[in-house]
């Protein structure tokens, strides 16, 4: 589970995010939505520990500064970033030994083979195009097997092979009782995934809603509802 209480974060007198609460159960998908400006980038970082903030940030009950949370929590960034002298197969190892997972390699050829990566495990991080890098950082977060995962704007730059295959690995990971956390505009690739959205306004969550109680409606219309925008 993902619980954030009472967060806060200014940029000099800038108060970015302004005590924000919400909380992603296990085995849930939750998405994170706001327009620019809101807040959401300053939460995702703050979640991801590149930011020092106020509150708490829990992952699976432990605090989320600590190592032991630190485990088992999965992040992917909207901007990937390589070792431009590690192969692809070199920054999956990396990770591999640095969280001491459990992963076996059978699981790690199954990652690169799901994300067409099997041929391009020499290539090197600064061979890579933003695609490439984009299913490697997903590799990598997965490969720790996490028990929480945040993925920022996970689709920008996937093929739609990519896109399609991530989808089922969420619904995969939801089914294994992981906590899934997606940050993204694309609000159409997360129709079929969402259980729980937050959309964000002005440094705070202005609403929240299950999708157990909105039935079939429409994502874009309960953004845009709640944002007091105009669909497009």
């Amino acid at each position: 589970m993902l619980e954030i209480q009472e967060l806060s974060k200014s940029y000099g007198k800038h108060l970015a995010v302004d005590r924000v609460s919400f909380f992603v159960p296990d085995g849930q998908v939750g998405i994170l939505l706001g327009p620019n400006g809101a807040g959401k980038s300053t939460i995702i970082k703050s979640i991801a520990g590149l930011l020092r903030y106020q509150g708490r940030i829990g992952i699976q009950g432990m605090s989320a500064r600590t190592l032991e949370a630190r485990k088992i929590f999965g992040y992917v960034p909207e901007i990937p970033a390589m070792f431009d002298a590690l192969t692809v197969r070199e920054h999956v190892e990396y990770i591999r030994k640095a969280y001491d997972s459990d992963i076996t390699e059978e699981e790690v050829q199954a990652l690169f083979q799901r994300f067409e990566l099997a041929d391009k495990q020499e290539k090197l991080g600064n061979e890579l195009s933003k695609g490439m890098m984009q299913k490697v950082s997903i590799c990598c977060a997965l490969a720790i097997k996490p028990k929480v995962i945040l993925l920022d704007e996970p689709m920008v730059g996937l093929d739609p092979q990519a896109i399609k295959e991530l989808k089922k690995i969420v619904l995969e990971l939801k089914e294994q009782g992981v906590t899934v956390l997606i940050s993204t505009h694309m609000l159409e690739m997360v129709e079929e995934l969402w259980d729980v959205m937050f959309v964000m306004d002005q440094s705070h969550i202005i609403g929240s809603y299950r999708k157990e109680d909105v039935g079939e409606k429409d994502l874009d219309d309960l953004f845009f509802e709640m944002t007091g925008g105009e669909k497009r």
